[in-house]
């Protein structure tokens, strides 16, 4: 499992066993032909916002803007879409995590998002509570860091990197911060990836030039 290091405790508790498997199984889409892609509904229980699909699809479309036309994405039915992304309630006990799918022969992935902030603590739920954008970029955020490992990312200890774990420490508030700052409203997420120069060198080499 992947867990966006948004709760320190599951964060630091992390093993460096766990976490090395989790980076064993990661590996490139096939994007020779347009990745498909499904966004779910969520359920009252994971304390879902309809909107919050947007924010799923505004992070797949960075990564794609990202790949420099090395792969495009396509939205499908569930059915046939090799990346599936879901909406975890908190008993799920997961902030994020990717799992890998067969779909049709071919290497996909399962993303699984937590949207309730609420139990994140005061330095980060609480603000979140009283800011919305704020609660919409770590939402958002988690999207991106989740799709990159389905696009093949694994973690990394640069702080500056929308793949950092948090198993390395750092500034979680901060991680978060310096991208609301980035904000003046909600349709800035749109244009505003997250991702660092070295996140987008990363999803390069693993997708040649078509």
């Amino acid at each position: 499992r992947c867990f966006v290091a948004i709760l320190v405790a599951l964060a630091l508790a992390e093993s460096s066993r766990v976490w090395l498997a989790a980076q064993s199984i990661l590996q490139a889409l096939d994007g020779t032909t347009p990745i498909t892609y499904f966004i779910a509904d969520g359920t009252p229980q994971t304390r879902f916002k309809p909107s919050d699909r947007q924010l799923a699809d505004w992070a797949f479309k960075a990564w794609e803007r990202s790949s420099g036309g090395r792969f495009t994405i396509q939205p499908s039915p569930e059915a046939t879409a090799r990346v599936r992304l879901y909406w975890a309630a908190a008993s799920d006990g997961q902030y994020g995590e990717m799992r890998p799918l067969l779909v049709d022969g071919r290497r996909g992935a399962a993303v699984f998002i937590r949207p309730d902030t609420d139990g994140l603590g005061p330095d980060i739920g609480g603000r979140a509570a009283s800011d919305p954008l704020l609660r919409d970029a770590i939402v958002y955020l988690t999207c991106v860091h989740e799709l990159g490992h389905a696009f093949g990312l694994s973690h990394t200890d640069d702080f500056k990197d929308i793949m950092y774990s948090f198993v390395f420490g750092g500034d979680i508030v901060e991680y978060f911060g310096r991208y609301r700052r980035q904000l003046r409203t909600r349709a800035d997420i749109a244009a505003v990836s997250g991702l660092s120069a070295s996140d987008t060198t990363r999803l390069l080499s693993l997708y040649p030039p078509r």
